[in-house]
């Protein structure tokens, strides 16, 4: 009778076991990260006997989770990457609705701008129409600011986001390595049992960590968890967690960047391209790829603004007659010294054709090639090697590099950023009206008495000219003998060009050959005329002393909005501008449409994941049901073998 009691007594702890399980199942139906338990029931054998063997019960093996460790790797991969996008996407999506502004954006200011420049053109004279170009200037440089400090602050921002998901990745490295340790020692109290909930507990951490940033995870045989950062950096190694820090970057300090201290105490910079998924990857893949060329662009066309604008402004002379002189401020380069440098050089970097400038930045790291010092310059948007140098200047993409002092050792490197605070810097250095340089600094004239046709049309200058200035009035005389036009400036060759491009060089004081339509140029002017003079006729070239009727310089001050002045003459500045919202635009897009994929991507594995994990209410009521008939049909058991040995006690008494 004993047997068939012990038999009932573990039948009835087989169901406690599996009650207990199942009431466990129902109160954490809702715990994030809970995985539903199940009793493994187990028969506990027979006993030999004469007419076989008779089953001796059941017992519970041990409590295990409903755990598909494959799906709960894919799981975290999939929220990390989705955490990553929504992350990037959010931040894309504050530059691009800034960019797209109509109304009161840069390129609605830039058109304004050139707009007053030809009201400046049509009524040179009228001082309102100056200060308006003078106005509209000051409001597209404001704009241009503003801009710049838009961007500026978002780098602070994604600078704090950075440091706070270092914190989080600390407190996260810590707690799993600290639940390595407990689930370690329980397990070995409990003779190997898991601890289940604290097994939830750690997967939890990994897949809140893996939000953060993605992460790889590797188990040891004694259950254990190694956990990886970037690109195998080891973040916890059973009972250790590394310590990460959120540092300034030693090639660019106003940038945040993540590094790792070791557990032998070390500490490295992570490359910011080794860091993805979650929310820190999400940020740096925002800050390298969006926000850094974005600055880098608005730099850029308030560069190639000035630049243009200043030259041709200096081309042309005030209602003084005097010379213009730069519009705009004029923004340089910035070069910085790593933080790791030995050697003590200092660069200076300076604007050579702004036409070539690029929206990146620029390494220069210095090697010793067999005992001479070489500085390699690589562009960072596409790794493409701009060359290697052993003296200096260094030229490359606008920008020219030159030893300001001090002398460098090989290891060294610099950051060139030859755009970045092109925007923050440009303002309007012209205040006064009377002091917009609207006029052309030369005039042409016919002689009254003049016989023929011939006529001297408008001179041009060029870049040339304001260093060599027009020293007195010049008068050309036509020889219709010999077909030439004398008079032309003793010092200054003449360059004949004609309409099929063909150009001819004069020494200075000789007649030059007369051809209709044909370009003079000479000491930086260039002059052309149309019709046949007649012999004797004169023309007359001399200063502008006076701009107050001319507005032939504002004229081509805003024809500058039609010309390919960027991207080495392939873009104007409106085409510039607008290639980079379509770019930040259809960057938001893509982001958003991979995004959406992702988080269905991600929806459709939590939910194949929580088919095996997950509490499923109806399933655990029926299970209630189940083991509690099992609970009372064991205690029959048990009645029954009580019975039996009673009425056996009984027959003997």
């Amino acid at each position: 009778m004993s047997s068939m009691f012990y038999t009932g007594l573990s039948g009835l702890g087989v169901a406690r076991t599996a009650l207990m399980t199942t009431a466990h199942n129902t109160a954490n139906a809702y715990t994030v990260g809970y995985s539903r338990q199940v009793a493994e029931i187990a028969s506990a054998g027979g006993i030999s006997s004469g007419s076989g063997f008779i089953g001796s019960g059941a017992n519970v093996l041990t409590v295990s989770r409903s755990y598909d460790r494959y799906l709960t790797a894919q799981l975290s991969s999939a929220q990390s990457a989705s955490a990553a996008l929504a992350t990037n996407g959010t931040q894309i999506n504050r530059i691009d609705t800034l960019l797209a502004d109509k109304t009161s954006g840069i390129a609605p200011l830039m058109q304004s701008f050139f707009t007053s420049m030809q009201g400046v053109a049509n009524t040179p004279a009228d001082p309102a129409a100056r200060q308006q170009m003078i106005s509209s200037a000051q409001a597209l440089a404001s704009k241009f600011r503003a801009t710049d400090q838009y961007l500026s602050d978002l780098n602070t921002s994604v600078n704090e986001q950075i440091t706070g998901s270092v914190d989080q990745i600390n407190t996260y490295a810590t707690k799993i390595a600290s639940l390595n340790q407990q689930i370690s020692q329980i397990s070995a109290m409990a003779g190997g049992q898991p601890p289940n909930d604290l097994l939830d507990q750690r997967d939890l951490l990994v897949s809140q960590l893996s939000q953060v940033v993605d992460v790889k995870v590797l188990q040891q045989d004694n259950g254990k968890y190694n956990v990886f950062i970037a690109t195998g950096q080891s973040l916890v190694v059973g009972d250790y967690a590394a310590k990460m820090a959120a540092v300034p970057s030693a090639a660019d300090p106003t940038r945040k960047v993540v590094a790792l201290s070791g557990f032998a105490g070390n500490t490295s910079e992570l490359d910011d391209s080794s860091i993805t998924g979650g929310v820190l990857g999400g940020l740096m893949a925002f800050r390298k790829e969006t926000l850094i060329p974005t600055q880098n662009a608005i730099g850029r066309l308030a560069m190639s603004v000035a630049d243009a604008v200043n030259a041709q402004h200096k081309l042309g002379v005030d209602l003084n007659g005097a010379l213009g002189t730069n519009f705009f401020t004029q923004a340089v380069p910035g070069v910085m010294s790593n933080a790791g440098n030995a050697g003590n050089l200092t660069l200076g970097a300076t604007l050579s054709d702004a036409s070539k400038l690029t929206t990146s930045d620029y390494n220069v790291s210095v090697t010793d090639v067999a005992g001479t010092l070489t500085y390699s310059v690589t562009r960072l948007s596409d790794k493409t090697s701009m060359g290697s140098f052993t003296s200096f200047p260094i030229t490359f993409d606008g920008v020219s590099l030159s030893a300001a002092s001090g002398t460098a050792q090989a290891g060294d490197s610099f950051l060139v950023q030859p755009t970045r605070t092109g925007a923050r810097d440009l303002d309007v250095l012209v205040r006064d009206p009377a002091k917009v340089a609207a006029a052309s600094p030369i005039t042409t004239g016919n002689v009254a008495g003049n016989k023929g046709n011939g006529a001297l049309g408008a001179a041009i200058v060029d870049a040339s000219y304001p260093a060599s200035p027009l020293a007195g009035p010049v008068t050309l005389s036509f020889d219709a003998g010999t077909g030439t036009l004398s008079g032309f400036p003793a010092t200054s060759a003449v360059t004949v060009t004609l309409a099929n491009g063909t150009s001819t060089s004069y020494p200075a004081g000789t007649p030059v050959p007369y051809t209709a339509g044909a370009k003079m140029s000479f000491g930086g002017i260039t002059v052309s005329m149309t019709g046949t003079p007649a012999q004797g006729d004169t023309f007359t070239i001399n200063k502008n002393t006076s701009g107050v009727s001319d507005g032939s310089n504002a004229l081509l001050l805003g024809a500058l909005q039609r010309k390919t002045t960027m991207g080495n003459g392939t873009a104007t500045f409106n085409g510039a501008y607008s290639q980079l919202v379509s770019e930040v635009g259809n960057r938001a897009m893509a982001v958003k449409v991979a995004s959406t994929t992702q988080d269905s991507v991600t929806g459709q594995i939590k939910a194949s994941q929580q088919g095996i994990s997950g509490v499923v209410q109806d399933e655990e009521t029926a299970n209630l049901l189940m083991f509690q008939q099992m609970y009372q049909a064991n205690a029959r058991v048990i009645q029954t073998a009580s019975t039996m040995f009673d009425t056996i006690l009984g027959i003997r008494g």
